[in-house]
């Protein structure tokens, strides 16, 4: 996977770290946490999503968004975009297991539907994380800009499913020709995507084999295509509500 996940800054903390809640975040349909994670003198913000909160849906597999989250973190650093702050699955928590993912420091107020003309031209590789992730609900308040200018994405549990969910805010980039750097880095994920390879067993522990094969074969036809699709006409192509 070119990358070694537990040598990742605050990995250990994350992983290892006491965690005490800290306030919960109420406008969301599955239960999720503030917690701060402590280990000695080292202490982190994170975003703290137990399993026993999932609210089950019809379409995807019980007790299995928090580890999407995770999943979605993996794609994130294979593809070399960091897109996605680091998420880490808890097996021991207040609540139970579930996702742990560093909390980023952002302004509220500024997301898709208030960012400037330029930092909506940075979203191509948003845009083509959603659509490999198949990502069935991309609202604008998921997209975090950090306090370095940095993108972040955030809220990935109903990503990763073999029919087609895709529902996002972002179609401005449709029809154009996927830049050759991101075209790039699309071929090398999928080559990282190989039987037994360091990213598919990573993706083993969160995924079914039947959705990592389903990825697969997203990463082939955007390869295939080579431009951004238009929007599906034969279903909702946008979240709701969408922020």
């Amino acid at each position: 996977m070119d990358i070694n996940i537990s040598s990742q800054p605050q990995y250990q903390l994350l992983l290892n770290g006491e965690m005490t809640l800290k306030g919960q975040f109420t406008w969301g349909s599955n239960y999720t946490f503030l917690v701060e994670v402590q280990s000695g003198e080292e202490v982190a913000a994170a975003v703290y999503k137990p399993r026993e909160g999932e609210r089950p849906l019809w379409d995807f597999p019980q007790a299995s968004l928090a580890h999407r989250e995770v999943a979605a973190y993996l794609v994130s650093e294979a593809l070399g975009w960091q897109l996605v702050p680091l998420t880490i699955y808890r097996r021991q928590g207040p609540l139970g297991p579930g996702s742990l993912q560093l909390y980023v420091e952002h302004d509220p107020e500024y997301h898709f539907f208030t960012m400037s003309a330029e930092d909506r031209q940075r979203l191509r590789p948003v845009a083509l994380f959603d659509l490999l992730i198949n990502n069935a609900d991309r609202k604008g308040g998921h997209l975090l800009v950090g306090v370095d200018g940095h993108v972040w994405l955030i809220d990935h549990g109903v990503c990763f499913h073999v029919e087609d969910k895709l529902r996002t805010v972002i179609w401005d980039f449709a029809g154009e020709p996927i830049p050759p750097d991101l075209h790039a880095a699309l071929e090398s994920f999928l080559q990282k995507l190989a039987p037994a390879s360091e990213l598919t067993t990573a993706l083993e522990a969160h995924l079914r084999r039947a959705e990592i094969s389903a990825l697969q074969e997203r990463a082939q036809a955007l390869l295939a295509a080579g431009v951004f699709p238009n929007p599906p006409e034969d279903r909702r192509p946008y979240p709701w509500p969408p922020v």
